[in-house]
């Protein structure tokens, strides 16, 4: 069963399943409860962004995600512990991002599929078909597997799946830079507020 978190400096209630098979680890290396977790983490997010449309902003691009994702680590939250605290929340098919947002704004989660739903039509005004085409394969690749398919390091495998070879991919969609502003470009729609 869920149990409140409370006790968080928003004075927001958020619900944790605190009978979850995973382990956390205080700093000191002493267990701890899945509560206490999320309001350490709750206390540290702070350090990371200052509000909910800086948190989108860094989320919404692969390098800035990657230095985010980096500091969390550096504080003790690993992937492993965020896709452990995504369970205690009951979000494991949304994206990390949503974990984030819960625990710091009480911002209820949603599944990355509901996402490109809520998203898709901001996302392919802004790209022609050919591009369409591409950025719905990598949004499945995102749904299906989560956000680390959106990782500016997946680009080349992702275009080789797609088109075979690099040079095919160009001929489909562009030069090298263009593909990248593509690739960084929906992300930014990915994660905006509008919907």
């Amino acid at each position: 069963l869920p149990c409140p978190c409370k006790g968080l400096a928003d004075g927001k209630e958020r619900l944790i399943q605190n009978m979850i098979q995973t382990s956390f680890w205080s700093p000191d290396g002493t267990p701890i409860s899945a509560p206490e977790f999320v309001s350490k983490m709750f206390g540290d997010l702070p350090a990371l962004f200052t509000n909910e449309t800086e948190l989108r902003k860094i989320w919404g691009n692969p390098d800035s995600r990657k230095t985010l994702l980096q500091g969390l680590e550096d504080k003790g939250y690993g992937l492993d512990e965020l896709n452990a605290v995504k369970k205690a929340i009951e979000a494991e098919k949304s994206d990390i991002f949503d974990v984030l947002a819960y625990i710091s704004y009480a911002l209820p989660t949603i599944t990355r599929e509901q996402r490109v739903e809520d998203h898709k039509e901001i996302i392919f005004n802004k790209y022609s078909e050919k591009q369409q085409r591409f950025i719905n394969f990598v949004l499945q690749h995102y749904v299906n597997e989560g956000v680390r398919e959106l990782d500016i390091e997946k680009l080349p495998d992702l275009l080789e799946l797609k088109y075979e070879s690099i040079p095919d991919a160009i001929t489909q969609l562009g030069n090298v830079k263009d593909i990248r502003d593509m690739f960084v470009g929906f992300q930014e729609a990915l994660y905006s507020k509008e919907a």
